[in-house]
C-alpha cells in the first residue's frame, strides 16, 4: 500500500482516538468520489490496522450558499454514483440527504459518538474550513483532516503567492519530490473488513439514509426540497462516471486541439472544472492518465527553473498547456485559500490594483447596470449577453469570455467592490464550478491579482488589463457563438 504523505494529515483537535468505537468514520465532504482520494486512503488504512468497519458519510445540506436545483442535482448525480460504487465494497456507504432545513443537525455527533476517530476532507475554500473546524470542537474523539486537493500537498510551502509566475517557478522546483507520492487508484480493491452491522439506534431514529428516488432528484423530488427552484439543472449530470467520460473525450479528441481553447467558436477544453470543484474526479487521476497516453516519465523533466509555461515538462505543447492550466492555475487559487483567510475579499488584491482603482474610482461610467440586467443579460453588448446566457443555461462559459465577462462588469458597476460582489454572485449562483478557490482566483485576476500593471492607464480600468467585446470580436471569430446564445 502506498504511503499517504505526513504533510496531507493535520489532527484538527487534541483528543485521542476511541479503542472501542465500533467503526472508522470517513465524513466525505469535498472529495466526493472512490479513486485517487487520499482520505478515503486515509480512513480505510485505518480501519484495516485496527480491524474495524470503515463508514462512509456523504452528506447534502440544503442551505449551504446558493444550494440549487442546479447544485443539488449534480451532487445528488454523484452521491448515486457512490452508492452504487461502494455498495460493492467492504466499506458502510451512507447517504444522508437533508429534507428540511436543520434536518441534519447533530448527525455527525452521533456517529462520532461510536466512532474510533474521523478521517475529514481538508479543502481550505468557501465553508470548509469553518465547517471542519467547527465539527472537531463538537465531536469528542479525535477528527483528521486529509488534503487530497491537488498534486502539491497544501503544506509543502508556507505562504501564498503574487504572481502566477512566482507560483509556478515554485511548482517546478517543488513538484518534482512529490511525483512519486500518490494516491491509490482505488483504497478499496480486494480489501476485506468487519461488516457494520448497524448504524448506532439515535441515528436510525433521527437520519434516514437517502432513498434511491432521493438520489435520482427527478424535477418532482428536487421540488420539495427547500432549495432555489429558480437556477435550473443542466444537461450535464454528475458524479464520477460522467467525470470519466468527459475525461476521455479531452484526451482522445479534444487535447491535440487544447491550444485553440481561447477561440469561443472551438469547444476543446476538458469541460472537468465541475467535478474537480465538487471532488468527483482528481487531477491525480487526470495526470496519471495524460502522462500514460503522451508516454512521458519523470526523467523527461526539464532542468531549468525559471517558472515558464511550457518546455519544462517535456510533453506536448497541448499537454503542457492543459497542465499549466490544473497546476498553476488551479493551484495556486487553493494556496491562497489556505494561506489568506481574506482571499475572496476585496483588500486582499495586490497593493497596486487596488492603489490604481482607487484614483478611478469616481470615473463617469458610460453604462451602469444593475445586478438584475447583468443577472438577466440585458446590456447594449451582445456578445457579454452571449456569455451570460450561456452561465443561465449551461453552467459554464467559455474561458476566453469568462475574462471579458469579468472586465465588463467592472466598466459597468459604480466601483471595483461592487463590481467583485456582482460577479462572485453570478458565478457562485450558476456556475457548476463557481464558490470553488479557482473560480474566486479567475473572478480576482480580473481586477489584477496574479497579473501585473498594464500600460496606458485608462480610465475606470487604471492600470488592470484592459479588454473588450470590440476587439474579441476582431481577434476571434464569434458569429456563430452570438448566434447560439443569443437566440
Amino acid at each position: 500500500m502506498s504511503e499517504i504523505p505526513g504533510l496531507r494529515i493535520r489532527q484538527l483537535n487534541d483528543l485521542p482516538s476511541n479503542v472501542t468505537g465500533d467503526y472508522i468514520l470517513y465524513w466525505m465532504t469535498a472529495f466526493r468520489r472512490p479513486f485517487y482520494n487520499f482520505a478515503l486512503q486515509r480512513a480505510v488504512e485505518q480501519a484495516r490496522q485496527r480491524q474495524k468497519p470503515l463508514l462512509i458519510l456523504e452528506a447534502l445540506r440544503c442551505d449551504y450558499p446558493y444550494a440549487s436545483d442546479r447544485l443539488h442535482r449534480f451532487i445528488l448525480n454523484g452521491m448515486a454514483d457512490n452508492a452504487a460504487h461502494f455498495g460493492t465494497t467492504a466499506a458502510h456507504y451512507y447517504p444522508f440527504v437533508e429534507t428540511g432545513q436543520g434536518a441534519g443537525k447533530g448527525l455527525l455527533e452521533a456517529l462520532a459518538g461510536a466512532a474510533c476517530l474521523i478521517v475529514a476532507d481538508d479543502h481550505p475554500g468557501f465553508f470548509y474550513p469553518h465547517m471542519l473546524q467547527s465539527a472537531a470542537d463538537k465531536v469528542r474523539v479525535r477528527l483528521e483532516a486529509v488534503d487530497s486537493n491537488g498534486l502539491l500537498p497544501l503544506g509543502a510551502v508556507d505562504r501564498d503567492f503574487p504572481t502566477a509566475h512566482a507560483f509556478r517557478r515554485m511548482l517546478q522546483k517543488q513538484l518534482p519530490g512529490h511525483l512519486f507520492e500518490f494516491p491509490q487508484r482505488d483504497a478499496l480493491d480486494g480489501v476485506s473488513l468487519p461488516r457494520l452491522e448497524s448504524l448506532p439506534h439515535a441515528v436510525r431514529q433521527h437520519w434516514s439514509p437517502a432513498a434511491v428516488e432521493l438520489l435520482a432528484a427527478a424535477p418532482e423530488v428536487l421540488s420539495r426540497l427547500p432549495i432555489d427552484h429558480q437556477v435550473a439543472p443542466v444537461d450535464e449530470l454528475g458524479g464520477w462516471r460522467e467525470a470519466d467520460f468527459y475525461l476521455q473525450r479531452f484526451l482522445e479528441e479534444r487535447l491535440p486541439h487544447y491550444l485553440q481553447r481561447s477561440e469561443p467558436e472551438k469547444t476543446v477544453s476538458s469541460e472537468l472544472s465541475p467535478y474537480l470543484h465538487f471532488g468527483q474526479i482528481s487531477s491525480h487521476q487526470i495526470f496519471t492518465q495524460l502522462v500514460a497516453q503522451e508516454r512521458w516519465s519523470v526523467g523527461k523533466l526539464g532542468p531549468e527553473i525559471k517558472g515558464k509555461r511550457s518546455g519544462w515538462w517535456g510533453m506536448s505543447e497541448a499537454a503542457e498547456g492543459f497542465l499549466d492550466e490544473l497546476l498553476t492555475w488551479r493551484e495556486v487559487g487553493f494556496n491562497a485559500a489556505r494561506y489568506r483567510p481574506d482571499y475572496d475579499q476585496y483588500h486582499s488584491l495586490p497593493d497596486w490594483a487596488r492603489r490604481s482603482l482607487a484614483r478611478h474610482r469616481d470615473d463617469p461610467r458610460p453604462n451602469l447596470y444593475s445586478l438584475e440586467q447583468l443577472e438577466q443579460a440585458k446590456t447594449q453588448d451582445p456578445l457579454w449577453n452571449a456569455a451570460q446566457n450561456q452561465l443561465l443555461r449551461e453552467g459554464r462559459m467559455q474561458n476566453y469570455l469568462r475574462m471579458l465577462w469579468g472586465k465588463k462588469i467592472l466598466e459597468w458597476s459604480r466601483d471595483a467592490e461592487a463590481a467583485l460582489q456582482t460577479m462572485l454572485t453570478l458565478n457562485d449562483k450558476y456556475a457548476l464550478d463557481g464558490r470553488d478557490p479557482n473560480s474566486v482566483s479567475g473572478i480576482f485576476w480580473c481586477l489584477g491579482r496574479y497579473d501585473r500593471a498594464w500600460g496606458p492607464e485608462r480610465p475606470i480600468y487604471g492600470k488592470i488589463r484592459y479588454m473588450t467585446s470590440e476587439n474579441t470580436a476582431r481577434k476571434f471569430s464569434v458569429k456563430n457563438y452570438l448566434q447560439r446564445y443569443l437566440a
